[in-house]
């Protein structure tokens, strides 16, 4: 996705590399499936759920929602947390506070987006087996952030992708077929958004943390709601796919 990148996608694609580069980014979907499924269903339960997804394996959609919800509040607290250190001028980052506070941010934005995913039926999301992110997998990781953003164009990008794996059983998004499909142009147009939110926030809040410790709480706050907004507005779009996300 980097040919030809206006510098809002370059601003972007140089946030999200940066999180997904961070230990603990790429989250094993089936350990996680294992681990979060384990504590209410059997092993044959949960063996079938991560050979195929956890609602043909029988998983409720309330379970679901639950197991969710509880992973996006450990996350924003988390989130939340970090936001407030880097907020106070003079903080854990000294300089440079702003790429330490949007690459934490994303950190966890990418992490709840592959568990939520992970949960309503979607495979790997990293295209690539272990190394730096391919453009293929910052691609999808855009698409599921700009569905967080409430982009339009990522929400029909998620939906035409969600058919084009749902056919198939398998474990990891296929590398190939992604730049062959309109979800490749629809992600460039989606890294341009958030490219251009990201610049227009960063100045923003930039401007909070001249002001001494209360800086803190402000961005604390802007980020708890924000975090909040974003990751259950990507909830309940995958709940909606849900119907196509099974067959996968």
């Amino acid at each position: 996705m980097s040919a030809g990148n206006s510098k809002e996608v370059e601003v972007w694609e140089k946030v999200m590399k940066g999180a997904l580069s961070l230990p603990g980014a790429k989250i094993n979907r089936e350990a996680y499936l294992q681990k979060e499924l384990s504590k209410h269903y059997t092993q044959d339960i949960v063996r079938f759920a991560i050979a195929t997804t956890p609602a043909k394996a029988g998983v409720s959609a309330s379970k679901i929602n639950t197991i969710s919800k509880s992973s996006i509040a450990w996350h924003r607290a988390g989130v939340t947390t970090a936001s407030f250190a880097t907020g106070i001028p003079g903080g854990w980052w000294i300089a440079g506070t702003m790429p330490a506070d949007l690459t934490q941010f994303f950190w966890h934005v990418s992490v709840i987006l592959q568990k939520l995913a992970y949960l309503h039926g979607w495979p790997e999301l990293f295209v690539e087996e272990g190394g730096e992110p391919s453009d293929e997998t910052l691609m999808v990781f855009t698409i599921f952030v700009g569905v967080m953003f409430g982009v339009s164009a990522a929400s029909k990008a998620i939906g035409e992708l969600a058919e084009k794996v749902a056919a198939q059983v398998m474990v990891r998004l296929p590398k190939e077929p992604l730049t062959k499909y309109a979800i490749y142009n629809l992600a460039k147009i989606v890294a341009k958004w958030i490219g251009i939110k990201l610049t227009k926030d960063s100045f923003a809040k930039a401007i909070s943390k001249s002001i001494p410790v209360i800086s803190g709480f402000i961005s604390s706050s802007m980020t708890w709601v924000t975090f909040s907004v974003m990751s259950k507005r990507l909830q309940k779009h995958l709940e909606e796919l849900q119907p196509h996300t099974n067959s996968i």
